[in-house]
């Protein structure tokens, strides 16, 4: 039996193509599937889109006079209600976060609106929107900073086999998925000046995303941090995370620009990565290992900051969102050193309290949940929230049992990778300013994130009930 399967060196050769062959034939088989289902979704029609006034949504209202005192009022509204919300939600063991986008949610014409229209124009006023829209943008900026901060290079590299294997087939699972149930949302749910292209790669690319800080947190909570499940789960969503917005600024630039321009928007975006990468850097990194243990001065951290700004105006220009640009300047800091622990430590507080309940405030008016009506509306949600669950859980718990993972670990690590959070909100957004998607779609999306990041800690519950930080898998 021995010689039929070959020499030692030869079946160790042939466990390690393994997962190779497999990497390489599913993204193979993706992106055909992808091409399949794009060449029929051509074919579909979809509604004519509505007058611009109907279309412009609170964005498009026009600027107030007082503005100051309204801004002012929703950010003091959210923040308490968010503040309550959350702790709320922390006791019952999910993060507070979910109280915090609720507390958006419920502000908005969803809760307040209907129920006491006069306080809910008076504290979100739509002619706040272009002002409460900038300070998100912000805010959002400042956030996918310290998100890029806080990916572990380190941890990537030790498991970069089984990260991105497992990661990879996270994304593609769902992506494929996504583009499928395009082929029943977007004759139902977008209009024709949206090409089918656009609007299933978008949906691919929302089915797709894990939130990495909120994953991390319900690790944190959980004391799962420090175990092997724990590092492949953070090492896979830090991938996933990338790949995800690889791909966002691939949508962004098709959404944005005709064919022929998209290709130039493709090249620069790689151009750029590259330049971050392998330039930006390795000058980071000899810079900061000449300043060893000494605290950054006042000027690192306005000129990091500036880098960040025009890191993100650069990626603005080139045609992709500026979030990307942001993301990629704390990718390239060492995350251990002293200035990324310094800029977490300043901004943090600052941009998770103050300037992201602006997003989230934003976020509730668009979220109108009173579009959804009817039953076939809210199976429709089911439907979504039920590909999304099969694409993100399926396609982890298949990676990760390919690589040697356990059935139950595996299965626990496509729950937490089927958190999605605020990375969600933050997609589907862009979607929305593009009108990619509609605002009904949005809401649907929008409820789909609230529904899976919630699932998570209380099925990861039932799957791991006794972890702590001493143990491992």
């Amino acid at each position: 039996m021995d010689a039929e399967l070959g020499t030692p060196i030869q079946q160790t050769a042939l466990r390690r193509a393994s997962p190779v062959a497999a990497y390489v034939g599913m993204l193979v088989g993706g992106i055909a599937v992808f091409l399949l289902v794009r060449s029929y979704g051509e074919t579909l029609t979809a509604p004519p889109p509505a007058a611009p006034a109907a279309a412009g949504g609170p964005a498009a209202a026009a600027p107030a006079q007082n503005a100051l005192p309204h801004v002012l009022l929703v950010l003091v509204a959210v923040i308490v209600v968010g503040r309550v919300l959350g702790s709320l939600l922390r006791s019952v063991g999910q993060p507070p976060v979910i109280g915090e986008v609720l507390g958006g949610i419920l502000l908005g014409p969803s809760l307040l609106g209907r129920v006491a229209p006069g306080i809910s124009s008076y504290i979100l006023p739509p002619a706040v929107a272009p002002y409460l829209s900038v300070i998100a943008e912000l805010g959002v900026i400042l956030y996918m900073f310290l998100v890029g901060l806080e990916l572990n290079g380190d941890l990537l590299r030790r498991r970069a086999r089984s990260a991105v294997l497992t990661s990879h087939a996270s994304i593609v699972a769902p992506f494929v998925l996504g583009s499928i149930l395009a082929l029943r949302l977007y004759p139902r749910l977008s209009t024709s000046d949206v090409s089918f292209t656009s609007f299933a790669l978008f949906m691919g690319v929302a089915m797709s995303i894990t939130a990495f800080p909120v994953l991390a947190r319900i690790l944190t909570d959980r004391g799962m941090q420090r175990t092997m499940l724990g590092a492949v789960a953070l090492a896979c969503a830090a991938v996933d995370d990338v790949t995800a917005w690889c791909l966002l600024a691939l949508v962004v630039g098709v959404a944005q620009a005709r064919i022929e321009d998209a290709l130039t928007v493709l090249l620069l975006t790689a151009v750029f990565i590259a330049a971050m990468l392998l330039v930006v850097r390795p000058v980071v990194a000899r810079l900061l290992s000449r300043s060893g243990a000494a605290p950054p001065t006042e000027q690192v951290v306005a000129s990091t900051l500036a880098g960040v700004l025009l890191a993100a105006l650069a990626t603005q220009s080139i045609g992709i969102h500026a979030l990307f640009g942001a993301f990629l300047s704390g990718a390239v800091i060492p995350h251990d050193s002293n200035l990324a622990r310094v800029l977490t430590g300043r901004l943090k507080d600052l941009v998770t309290i103050l300037l992201l309940p602006a997003f989230f405030a934003f976020t509730g008016m668009r979220t109108q949940i009173g579009l959804v009506t009817g039953r076939s509306e809210w199976v429709m949600i089911g439907l979504i929230i039920l590909v999304a669950t099969a694409g993100k859980f399926g396609g982890t718990l298949a990676a990760a049992r390919l690589t040697g993972m356990g059935w139950r670990h595996a299965a626990s690590l496509g729950i937490l990778m089927n958190t999605r959070g605020l990375m969600e909100l933050i997609v589907l957004n862009i979607g929305l300013d593009l009108a990619v998607i509609s605002p009904k779609l949005f809401t649907m999306m929008v409820l789909m994130a609230l529904a899976t990041t919630i699932a998570t800690t209380p099925v990861l519950q039932l799957l791991e009930p006794r972890y702590n930080s001493g143990s491992d898998c």
